[in-house]
């Protein structure tokens, strides 16, 4: 028994990706330390670290000829870098040229796509890295070759890796799918508290960032699928995680959907065990998704368990009990809760064939979008359309250059032999707005500090090689193991690393304090630049975000009415539009966020960014409801009817994405009060499947006037807010 669990904690640990990922770090630091240990070679320590951690922040996930390709691009960029530097380093006009021409582009690859942003960034923090061993270098070619030396190697172990576990990073990314499932539907499960006095909106703001937890996780793992399929020899576990993509895809449509208000669902059903059953149902398929996780991360086959089974039949009896009651009060509402139950009962069936999804998948679920630029003028044509001012990428990649111009302005003009820190300090923490780079400063100065401060010691109580060797390796782990959850404690990390370098060079004790001058100096230029050139308030983005936002749903919307004419089609086109409305939810929903990480003069209209947020949010979950009871209406009558009413919606959402625009429109043909009675009339008089898509629309109807009201106080507000 000791064994065996013994086995699975080593199987946890090994399907970790952290743990995968600090492992190919360990396994390259370690080949770079044992042999310049046994040669005696320690000023080449320094270099060749370095290059190991440019490659390794440089990698991306992709099949093994896409990880060949992104190597090759890797070096080939790592090799301009480094080279300019040494070329240029003494012409300090021409440098500072150099610098800044070179960031921009850099930054500007980053159009292209993920892939190429993180080369981007890795091929400037290799010229940082030569920067700093530039008057230590013995001859032009001596740096870029140790430096390119170490990329090549870890890239030779990250190839190597890949043809051992080359499904492995697909596993990790459904896996997280699937606990950022679970954390959304216990979140979600919290709006069926039976209380009088239900306020959803406290519960729509936290349903919100669940929402952009999970459209996060979904995209990453589309994109890892991508990668497989782009291959074109998709093996047969690779599709049977694509049909368990899909599967997710769709449990998320469910458990977004909102079909009725909650506060009324609360105050009809108060003295009802219904709302506490399905709350208890939603809590356990929480738990079971949380399973789905732990059964993907062990590659394990997932076994359905029977309390969900049984808390879903004792559902479908209350419902029973309610309609046997014969309750005026609740018979309007007892078709709502029919199509709860029908929604939870599909997410039942679902979660039970996870190691099956053929059961419930169709022809249909084999395609998946592919949105990168492949050829040349595609990825020439995705950098031309972001030269713009109006681009957050353009707008960063000018941002950067100048502050680090102003970084080696800093180091010339006091003459700083050490100074090349305040450059690698702005490349990190230097962000694309106000609210990343903020935080970014915060536990950048708190782990340098820790560092220097354990860096001390340790410098005195090891000062053989083979002690600081074993602390560099340990060190550069425990980077890679926190560089994406614990910023602060992995900058401690990296630097002590840096400090064991230098020390090789014998200025570990003397980088200390110019390491935190720098520090400081550099967070100082960060915020200065990220504050005044071509600042990215949020608040001045907001209406842009919402229209957007809006927009997506309008066509999320049209597509799901299209197919209650032809029948349900999980069709790339609706998958996409399904994808495109929670991606702008999520960027909404950041952007808010970010708004209040910002000075005070540049928050403007919070309570009613939030309120539309909720009603933005609100909005989605009444069209998710709508996506996840499709169905072909063949009465022809019924689906005009649909139809008209979808009609009169499309147009009040024209109406409302106008005026996020900054257009003029008369609010009064906007809003037909004439509609929403309709809506109501017609919900009453059809028959119910045609009841549920008009419920949904007259949902969606009863919100838009507070949007159009709250969108007319944002164009207000910001008027003020420009003329102050």
């Amino acid at each position: 028994m000791i064994s065996k669990r013994t086995s699975l904690s080593f199987r946890e640990y090994w399907a970790n990706s952290r743990i995968n990922y600090s492992v190919r770090v360990f396994l390259a630091l370690v080949g770079v330390a044992i042999p310049c240990w046994w040669l005696g070679a320690s000023e080449a320590i320094t270099p060749l670290v370095l290059g190991v951690i440019a490659s390794a922040l440089a990698e991306t996930d992709d099949n093994f000829s896409g990880r060949v390709s992104a190597l090759l691009t890797t070096l080939f960029c790592f090799a301009i870098a480094t080279l300019s530097v040494e070329l240029l380093f003494d012409y300090p006009i021409l440098f500072v040229l150099g610098l800044t021409s070179s960031t921009f582009g850099f930054i500007m690859l980053g159009a292209i796509g993920p892939r190429y942003a993180s080369i981007a960034f890795a091929s400037l923090l290799i010229a940082v890295y030569t920067m700093l061993g530039a008057h230590h270098s013995p001859s032009i070619w001596y740096q870029p070759s140790l430096l390119l030396a170490g990329a090549v190697w870890y890239g030779a172990i990250s190839l190597v890796w890949l043809l051992f576990w080359p499904m492995q990073p697909v596993q990790q990314s459904l896996a997280n799918v699937f606990k950022t499932l679970s954390g959304f539907l216990e979140q979600k499960s919290n709006m069926f508290h039976p209380s009088k006095d239900l306020t959803p909106q406290p519960f729509r703001l936290r349903n919100a960032k669940e929402n952009a937890v999970v459209v996060n996780a979904l995209n990453v793992a589309k994109a890892t699928l991508l990668n497989r399929v782009r291959g074109g020899r998709l093996s047969s576990e690779g599709r049977q995680f694509l049909k368990i993509y899909f599967l997710a895809q769709d449990i998320h449509e469910r458990a977004s959907s909102s079909h009725y208000r909650y506060q009324e669902l609360a105050a009809v059903f108060f003295h009802s065990d219904v709302l506490f059953r399905l709350q208890y149902l939603m809590r356990l398929q929480a738990k079971a998704c949380m399973e789905v996780s732990q059964c993907l991360t062990l590659a394990q086959p997932y076994k359905h368990g029977e309390e969900s089974v049984k808390a879903l039949d004792e559902l479908n009896e209350s419902l029973q009990f309610i309609k046997a009651q014969d309750n005026p009060e609740w018979k309007p509402l007892q078709g709502q809760l029919d199509y709860l139950f029908r929604n939870l009962a599909t997410v039942e069936r679902q979660l039970a064939n996870i190691s099956n999804p053929d059961a419930t998948q169709t022809d249909e679920d084999k395609e998946i979008a592919d949105p990168d630029a492949h050829g040349f003028r595609d990825k020439v044509s995705r950098i031309r359309a972001q030269l713009t001012t109006k681009s957050l990428l353009f707008r960063h990649a000018v941002r950067l250059s100048i502050a680090l111009a102003a970084g080696y302005g800093v180091i010339q003009g006091f003459d700083l032999t050490r100074g090349y820190w305040i450059l690698l300090t702005i490349l990190f923490v230097c962000q694309s707005n106000y609210a990343m780079t903020r935080s970014k400063l915060t536990e950048r100065i708190t782990g340098t500090l820790a560092g220097l401060v354990i860096g001390l010691p340790l410098l005195t109580f090891f000062p053989d090689l083979t002690g600081q060797l074993v602390l560099m390796v340990l060190f550069g782990v425990l980077f890679f193991a926190f560089r994406t959850t614990h910023y602060a404690t992995a900058t401690a990390f990296i630097t002590l690393l840096v400090l064991m370098c230098f020390n090789q060079l014998g200025e570990g004790f003397a980088v200390i304090l110019p390491r935190l001058g720098d520090t400081l100096a550099g967070c100082l230029l960060s915020v200065v630049a990220v504050r005044y050139i071509l600042p990215d308030w949020q608040a001045h983005r907001l209406r842009g975000i919402m229209k957007d936002s809006v927009a997506a749903n309008r066509d999320y919307l049209g597509q799901i009415i299209g197919q209650y004419r032809i029948g349900k089609r999980d069709t790339v086109a609706y998958r996409v539009a399904r994808r495109e409305a929670h991606n702008n939810d999520a960027q909404l929903t950041t952007a808010i966020s970010n708004m209040l990480a910002e000075p005070g003069r540049y928050r403007t209209a919070i309570d009613e960014s939030f309120r539309f947020l909720c009603l933005n949010q609100a909005m989605l979950s009444y069209i998710s409801t709508l996506g996840a009871h499709r169905m072909q209406m063949d009465d022809d009558s019924i689906h005009e009817l649909v139809s008209k009413a979808h009609r009169g919606i499309h147009e009040e959402l024209d109406c409302l994405i106008e005026k996020l625009s900054g257009t003029k429109v008369d609010a009064t043909p906007c809003l037909s009060s004439a509609l929403g009675k309709h809506l109501e009339r017609w919900r009453e008089e059809e028959s119910s499947s045609a009841r549920m898509v008009l419920q949904q629309l007259h949902l969606i109807h009863r919100i838009l006037p507070e949007m159009h009201s709250l969108t007319d106080a944002l164009a207000q507000k910001a008027l003020k807010s420009s003329k102050s």
